[in-house]
């Protein structure tokens, strides 16, 4: 196991590699999992190059996206990336639909979270659609404030900051 996988009671989050490329592409091709994330669902060569962008990210940030596996099966994907917007150091996660109602997002999530805290990243922000009361529910139930709004595509944006240490 990698020195940066993360156990949680039920989970193995892994840092995603070359590995993971299948995977990942089923996911990010899935409406259910990928639909609302910033740029929708991805084409191959899309997840593709955000692959190479991910890992890259780990090499540079000690932070970056992991997998999410559950009983040795790959169910989603949770982590650190760098906005394309500007905002700064993002929390993100998706899972197939038939993973979610479990909490393993949620799990997954703070997990991530807390590792990106524990590697020295003070400010992490997620973004959620106002409409996306799942997504909001986990941010605000691992502790993320809303710290403001913007409009994108006609809906509300909420940005969620987690700051450590408190100040």
């Amino acid at each position: 196991m990698d020195s940066r996988s993360v156990r949680t009671p039920r989970l193995l989050l892994k840092p995603v590699t070359w590995r993971d490329t299948e995977d990942m592409v089923r996911l990010k091709a899935d409406g259910g999992a990928f639909g609302r994330m910033l740029g929708g669902v991805r084409s191959r060569q899309q997840a593709e190059l955000e692959m190479a962008d991910d890992i890259a990210f780990w090499a540079c940030h000690r932070v970056g996206i992991f997998t999410i596996h559950e009983q040795g099966r790959f169910v989603g994907m949770t982590g650190i990336h760098d906005r394309p917007d500007g905002r700064g150091f993002a929390l993100r996660f998706a899972l197939f639909p038939w993973a979610s109602g479990r909490g393993i997002a949620r799990e997954a999530a703070s997990a991530a979270l807390n590792f990106a805290h524990d590697a020295g990243i003070n400010k992490v922000i997620a973004v959620a659609a106002e409409s996306n009361v799942a997504s909001r529910t986990i941010l605000g139930g691992i502790g993320m404030r809303v710290e403001e709004t913007f409009e994108r595509d006609g809906q509300t944006m909420l940005v969620y900051e987690s700051v450590w240490p408190k100040p």
